[in-house]
């Protein structure tokens, strides 16, 4: 492993993580419906699942995803849906238009951080896109002799840009705190996160066809 290869790889990794797509838009959920707890435990969630297929890749077994059609075909399927799910929360919430307070005090911390890492890990699990990146991009900045330690090393590296992401993501939300407490606003938001995610979701279903 070269330090410019390492390099190009982040500055790439960047890129396509500050471009916003379904982590982003589940993020601004689960910030906007439970705070900033349920905010940053989605984005641990997000993470987690990227360094689950991360070691998928590396083992070998995301090429074996990949190319069982049946299987990757039923991954995707089930993260359309998840998406679809989502988006209809989300669209609920708007129509309804009521909500707690952020970071409420009062509220079960533990269930809200259960609840964030649920949404984060299975949006993004069910997504076998990630498993293609690494399979497809991994090779551009390595040889295929790379030891499988160098392999680790940059798959972790992008799930730890793409936490850091989320996470500011997150701390952004809750600076504007203030402002999202206004049922307009709040509604708002619900119906363009929710048209969104629905959009994510109808995309991948069109490329499934």
């Amino acid at each position: 492993m070269s330090w410019s290869s390492y390099a190009s790889f982040v500055v790439f990794a960047l890129v396509l993580i500050a471009i916003p797509g379904a982590d982003f838009a589940v993020t601004v959920r689960s910030t906007l419906v439970g705070g900033r707890t349920q905010g940053r435990w989605s984005s641990v969630g997000i993470a987690t699942s990227n360094v689950v297929q991360g070691l998928l890749a590396v083992a070998g077994l995301g090429a074996i995803v990949v190319h069982v059609e049946p299987l990757f075909q039923a991954i995707k399927w089930a993260g359309i849906g998840y998406l679809l799910y989502l988006a209809a929360q989300s669209f609920r919430s708007a129509a309804r238009g009521e909500y707690a307070a952020l970071d409420a005090t009062a509220g079960d911390r533990a269930g809200t951080a259960w609840t964030g890492w649920r949404q984060g890990f299975l949006s993004n699990i069910t997504n076998p896109k990630v498993l293609v990146f690494y399979l497809a991009v991994l090779p551009q900045f390595l040889g295929p002799d790379t030891p499988v330690a160098v392999l680790l090393v940059f798959a972790l590296t992008h799930a730890a840009l793409g936490l850091l992401y989320s996470l500011l993501v997150v701390a952004a939300l809750h600076r504007i705190r203030g402002l999202l407490r206004r049922r307009r606003v709040r509604r708002a938001l619900d119906a363009v996160t929710g048209a969104a995610l629905a959009a994510f979701g109808a995309r991948l279903a069109a490329e499934s066809a």
